[in-house]
């Protein structure tokens, strides 16, 4: 009985691990089982374009007035009047300082005095050389009397003549009492107030005057680049843009000057650009970032987020029937939000702009057209 009972098992045992080896030939002989495609990864693309691109020339430059007037007094004397407000905005002959001018004035009154004076005694000099005159005639008196009072009419002359001049001399240094703007600008705080004695040899201004508009953005470039420059301001092209720091909008304008030399210490030649400043964005003494535009040239742009860069260059992932490829590329220049490629794409191309972290060689893509606008309340 126990003999049966074996036979009976090893006899399932074998039934089993028949089925099981004819199932495993079957599946290889039917191959493997089918993968799950991969997914499309989803991307952001623009196009290559061929267009005229901008060639630029970017620097630090430093805001620079035109004019620029420290206000000195001409006299030793007090201050009497100060009238403008520290940092004010003055035009051209406003009234700034007036000084003290009664010594000038007392000086100009003992001048004129002396003058009527000497004017008095002339009237009465040339009284008696017309008497004297007629006398010697009649040999009534002698010549030198006559001669005499000739010489007291020349007296009186230089005297009154003199005097005359001390006076215009007075006269001047009364205009120097009051202080008027010499240009148009804004005007610093007073470095010193009503009561103060001010003196001609005093180094401190009593204020300073900037010309605010225009005024000149001053800037050095490598002497490589001096060429470059020279022909576009030979052609006219040679304008420029300026960012402030802090300021969202951009000053324009163009280069009036380049210097006569180049520093033989550092290479680099000045120039200085003229910008018309109505709205008086630039402040003088203040550290900007200058693009000037050298000429126009056609290239091909791409936006800059399209550029990626890895160890073996900078490259791009250009989009054909729904796959991305890897296409190195050239960068020549940035302008703004731009690149200019020099070499890797003709124009026409489509470019991944977002969405290359999860691209590689060969990925299928498709076209992400952004997030769908929310309707309107109410629609």
């Amino acid at each position: 009985m126990s003999r049966g009972k074996w036979l009976l098992g090893a006899a399932v045992v074998a039934l089993v691990a028949g089925a099981v080896v004819s199932r495993g030939m079957l599946s290889r002989a039917e191959g493997p089982a089918p993968r799950q495609a991969a997914q499309a990864v989803p991307v952001e693309v623009a196009k290559a374009v061929r267009k005229e691109m901008p060639v630029n020339l970017d620097a630090l430059g430093t805001v620079t007035p035109i004019a620029s007037v420290a206000i000195k007094p001409r006299l030793d004397t007090a201050i009497t009047g100060v009238h403008f407000a520290d940092g004010a905005k003055v035009n051209k002959g406003d009234l700034l300082f007036t000084l003290d001018c009664r010594q000038i004035e007392a000086d100009m009154k003992r001048t004129q005095a002396i003058i009527d004076g000497a004017a008095a005694t002339l009237e009465q000099a040339q009284r008696d050389v017309e008497r004297y005159t007629d006398l010697v005639a009649r040999n009534a008196t002698p010549i030198v009397t006559l001669n005499n009072a000739q010489t007291t009419v020349n007296v009186s002359k230089a005297t009154a003549e003199s005097n005359r001049a001390q006076l215009e001399n007075l006269k001047v240094q009364l205009g120097f009492c009051a202080i008027h703007a010499p240009i148009s600008g804004r005007i610093s705080m007073a470095n010193v107030k009503v009561g103060n004695f001010v003196r001609q040899a005093d180094t401190q201004p009593m204020a300073t005057i900037n010309q605010m508009a225009p005024v000149y953005v001053t800037l050095t470039i490598p002497q490589k680049n001096l060429a470059d420059v020279r022909h576009a301001v030979a052609a006219g092209t040679a304008t420029v843009e300026v960012s402030v720091p802090g300021e969202s909008k951009k000053a324009s304008g163009k280069v009036a000057m380049i210097e006569n030399t180049v520093d033989t210490s550092t290479g680099m030649a000045t120039l200085r650009a003229i910008m018309p400043n109505d709205d008086e964005m630039l402040w003088p003494g203040t550290l900007v970032t200058v693009s000037m535009t050298l000429r126009n040239e056609e290239g091909v742009a791409v936006p800059t987020t399209a550029i990626q860069v890895s160890q073996t260059g900078t490259y791009v992932f250009v989009i054909a029937d729904n796959v991305a490829k890897v296409q190195p590329v050239k960068v020549e220049r940035q302008i703004g939000s731009e690149s200019v490629i020099a070499s890797g794409l003709k124009g026409g191309e489509t470019v991944v702009t977002d969405g290359q972290l999860v691209l590689s060689n060969g990925t299928h893509v498709t076209i992400h057209s952004g997030p769908t606008q929310a309707p309107a309340a109410g629609t």
